[in-house]
């Protein structure tokens, strides 16, 4: 029996891409959970992004990683018509303006935790019990304090109020949390500064500019993100915030493949 390495390599690539399609569902699970502490009234319009960044960023990604797959290895550069060409600009452009949204919910996400309120009379969370009150573990995750867990589940004796939620967290919770909302905050921000590299590569492709200097400021540039992001996908890991570190494992190996076709097309257009 012959194996195909490239038949094995493209089912490969494609089993991660549709396990980065995947991993909506558990991000929309997560938050969906987490919405019903944080919005008790029920979520507006507006509070939308906040409520389900990590779910919209995630399709929006998702969206604009078949659209690089599409124009770096799929389509023939001689069959690809200037009505395809803009097809795939606007698709493009409506992924990139849910990313910068979902970037703003990141942002929103962050900016909320600094309106915590700190309870300098309460030092026992069981007074909360009969309440129906949650304690924060992560940044999406809540534990519903009970006569079982509210004398073990915090670590201090210092508590603090979410705004506007029955949701209370202690010292150490909040600076992790708080860490946690910066990492998402700076990996969205890191992976607009990736694709726009990218983006500007695939333009010079094109004209054959993606060379030289160019290449060199465009590989170290992607060398030092690239990094960033894997700091960030390790942070998550240490932290036992599994979704986050796998889902950020698997968008490194998918942009791997992406920089492998770039890679390819420049050999192939000399």
């Amino acid at each position: 029996m012959i194996i195909n390495r490239n038949n094995v390599y493209q089912l490969f690539k494609y089993t991660v891409y549709a396990l980065l399609t995947l991993n909506v569902y558990f991000f929309f699970n997560e938050e969906w959970a987490a919405a019903t502490h944080r919005f008790v009234g029920g979520i507006a319009l507006e509070d939308v992004i906040e409520g389900f960044a990590a779910s919209i960023d995630t399709v929006a990604w998702v969206a604009l990683l078949l659209m690089f797959e599409l124009e770096t290895y799929v389509l023939n550069d001689k069959k690809v018509t200037k009505r395809i060409a803009w097809m795939l600009y606007g698709l493009r452009a409506v992924c990139y303006a849910f990313i910068i949204y979902a970037f703003s919910g990141y942002i929103a996400k962050l900016l909320f935790l600094f309106d915590v309120t700190p309870l300098p009379n309460i030092s026992n969370l069981c007074n909360f019990v009969s309440n129906q009150w949650a304690f924060a573990v992560t940044l999406d995750e809540y534990q519903i304090l009970t006569t079982e867990n509210c004398k073990s589940i915090a670590n201090g004796t210092t508590f603090y109020q979410f705004p506007g939620m029955n949701v209370v967290t202690d010292l150490n919770g909040l600076t992790g949390i708080v860490r946690l909302a910066w990492v998402d905050v700076i990996n969205s921000a890191v992976w607009l500064l990736v694709v726009l590299v990218l983006e500007i590569d695939i333009r010079l492709q094109k004209p054959r500019k993606f060379e030289g200097l160019i290449l060199l400021i465009s590989n170290t540039s992607k060398f030092i993100l690239y990094a960033v992001l894997l700091f960030a996908a390790i942070y998550w890991g240490f932290k036992g915030k599994f979704i986050d570190f796998w889902d950020a494992f698997l968008w490194l190996v998918a942009f791997a493949f992406i920089e492998l076709n770039v890679f390819e097309w420049h050999q192939d257009n000399p």
